[in-house]
């Protein structure tokens, strides 16, 4: 044969596979078979293992500048609202929450007015601790006791009524130079008990008074209880104090000055005891 019949010869030969391979070619596209006779879809171009390194190392990092910046700008914020209410460029705002009292008391009414002649000559100011129990005599302490520790602050004055001087109780000289008055012996007032300094320091209860002081079951006259007892013991006191006399000397002394400024030279100042 010559040498064209040998190429056709060879073409002919050759063509039944370059057949079956450009099937196999088609069919697979080049790429891993899916069994389904058609070529799988081209995967994503995958990034070099370097640039993911790079990534993950720099993601906290961007992370913590976020987190700086957003710190940042709260307290810048806060500064400015700050230096603006400084500068009372802001109006002032409350707190919401704050507690409010509202007061929904009627009119004063005045019942009556009284002209009061006592001349206060002295006053003392006491204390005294109120130590007050109550409880039950077959009743175990720890079951049903009540106990209280009062501190009571209050005054006591000590006056002269010059409303209970009566006819001939001043007795004029001749002459006009010396004078004698009678007065009433000083008397002392009601103690008046300071409800701002007077509270309860301590407070003891059995267990069946915690229970039903949770449903309200407490005694409300207890407060009345403890301000009866600072009375008695604060008078008390004031009279073992002597008030009485020192109230008796310095009436002596601001009548003697007043009489004397009137012209009188010689002064006598007696209290009567009713």
């Amino acid at each position: 044969m010559d040498d064209n019949g040998d190429s056709a010869g060879e073409r002919q030969v050759s063509e039944p596979h370059s057949t079956v391979e450009l099937s196999r070619a088609v069919r697979t596209g080049g790429e891993d078979d899916t069994g389904t006779g058609w070529p799988a879809e081209p995967s994503p171009k995958r990034r070099p293992r370097r640039h993911l390194i790079a990534s993950v190392l720099s993601a906290p990092r961007r992370w913590a500048l976020g987190a700086v910046g957003v710190l940042a700008a709260i307290v810048l914020i806060v500064v400015l609202v700050l230096v603006t209410q400084a500068l009372g460029w802001l109006p002032k705002v409350g707190n919401p929450f704050e507690k409010q009292t509202t007061d929904r008391s009627g009119p004063v009414l005045l019942l009556e007015i009284r002209d009061l002649s006592h001349y206060v000559a002295a006053e003392g100011e006491f204390q005294v601790v109120i130590d007050v129990q109550q409880d039950y005599k077959y009743v175990p302490d720890f079951l049903k006791n009540q106990r209280w520790l009062f501190v009571a602050t209050g005054t006591v004055e000590a006056y002269v009524d010059f409303a209970g001087i009566g006819d001939g109780a001043i007795i004029e000289s001749a002459d006009r130079k010396s004078v004698s008055v009678k007065l009433p012996a000083p008397a002392l007032s009601r103690p008046n008990i300071d409800h701002s300094k007077s509270y309860v320091f301590a407070e003891e209860k059995g267990l069946w008074d915690r229970l039903t002081g949770i449903f309200g079951g407490d005694d409300p006259n207890y407060q009345q209880l403890l301000y009866e007892l600072a009375d008695q013991k604060i008078g008390d006191a004031a009279k073992q104090a002597k008030l009485t006399d020192r109230a008796s000397e310095n009436t002596r002394k601001m009548l003697e000055s007043l009489l004397h400024s009137l012209g009188y030279t010689t002064t006598e100042i007696t209290f009567v005891t009713p």
